[in-house]
């Protein structure tokens, strides 16, 4: 099982736009129903990790976003209507020791800001921050560094461009500890 964060951001480093939306919404590549890689990369997941205010928005949405893996949030409270087979938690280190028992060996995409990114990478449980550089500058917005800064331990794994001049980047973090259960040798 791989802990895998994968998220947008403009060319000079902000993950959402001026106003709040996250990056990807105002590329018009995305917009215009390009992917940008994240059916392929949602494959190999089994299950979704998220903070509270990523995770309420979808308790509205006339469609679930995630109906094909299993839900784990973050928060400090159950939001009402929050359907029963989503898992929530207060706490992170046993939020993911359940998201752990749960898992049948797919891997978790990581869902969320700065905070919750970099509160999985303090736990040692983030494996890969997978980035979509767009092709915009915005001048304002959420960085994803007020949280996960220079310390992370980032590790070029591969790059590709992608449909209207953005480029996809990942990297490992080698800050993850191996020593978290259910991570075999050979993921290490």
């Amino acid at each position: 099982m791989q802990i895998r964060a994968r998220m947008s951001m403009s060319a000079d480093g902000y993950v959402t736009t001026p106003n709040g939306w996250p990056a990807q919404t105002a590329d018009p590549a995305f917009v215009s129903g390009q992917s940008h890689g994240i059916r392929e990369f949602l494959e190999g997941c089994e299950a979704a990790l998220m903070g509270r205010t990523t995770f309420e928005p979808a308790l509205s949405n006339n469609r679930w976003p995630w109906p094909d893996l299993d839900v784990f949030v973050l928060g400090s409270h159950r939001p009402d209507g929050t359907p029963d087979h989503v898992v929530t938690d207060n706490d992170p280190v046993r939020l993911l020791a359940k998201l752990r028992s749960a898992n049948r060996g797919g891997d978790v995409h990581l869902i969320g800001g700065p905070r919750t990114i970099g509160t999985f990478h303090a736990l040692g449980a983030l494996d890969t921050l997978e980035l979509v550089v767009l092709p915009m500058l915005f001048g304002g917005g959420m960085q994803l560094t007020p949280m996960v800064g220079p310390d992370t331990g980032l590790v070029f794994q591969r790059e590709r461009a992608l449909p209207g001049g953005s480029v996809e980047i990942v990297y490992s973090c080698k800050g993850s500890r191996a020593e978290l259960p259910n991570k075999p040798a050979s993921q290490r």
